[in-house]
């Protein structure tokens, strides 16, 4: 019989350690006012599904299934192109290194002209600060891959860089 005591032990500690991450990742990646519902939703889907988290990578873990709920958000609400992103945003952004960049026109639109894909596993490394097996973890695909797929987009990234500052 579980122990009912030690999951909500588990779980608290989950909440506590990740929530900070889990809400910058959504803020990152869609309206901001969503993002503590939506990272809501990841605890909750970890609480529902508690024995199916490594406890070796939660985080990983974590960010997989926030990659599902945002995903399902997004089909509810419908994509902002990123030429709509705001060119510049609140005082506060020049504080943050990691926000400022959102608002560079030359990386949002070398960012748009990599592939969706790149474009995830580019933000889970910078942005998230994923690498190795935490990467492969939340792409579901082995280590070796997870490194040869970083490798790509960043390649790709360079040279979608490079042809917008050509003239």
């Amino acid at each position: 019989m579980p122990d009912a005591g030690a999951d909500a032990e588990w779980f608290t500690h989950v909440v506590h350690e990740h929530a900070t991450a889990l809400v910058r990742y959504f803020a990152r990646r869609g309206p901001r006012q969503d993002a503590e519902d939506l990272a809501a939703d990841v605890f909750a889907t970890a609480w529902r599904r508690r024995d199916d988290v490594p406890r070796e990578a939660v985080l990983p873990w974590l960010y997989r299934t926030a990659g599902f709920i945002l995903a399902n958000h997004r089909r509810k609400l419908g994509d902002v192109p990123v030429e709509h992103v705001p060119d510049s945003g609140p005082a506060r952004v020049a504080d943050d290194p990691e926000l400022s960049a959102l608002f560079d026109a030359e990386l949002r639109g070398a960012l748009a002209s990599v592939g969706d894909r790149d474009r995830r596993i580019l933000l889970l490394h910078a942005w998230e600060g994923l690498d190795g097996a935490e990467l492969a973890a939340v792409l579901g695909i082995s280590r070796s891959g997870a490194d040869a797929a970083l490798s790509r987009a960043r390649k790709r990234l360079r040279e979608a860089w490079g042809e917008r500052l050509t003239f």
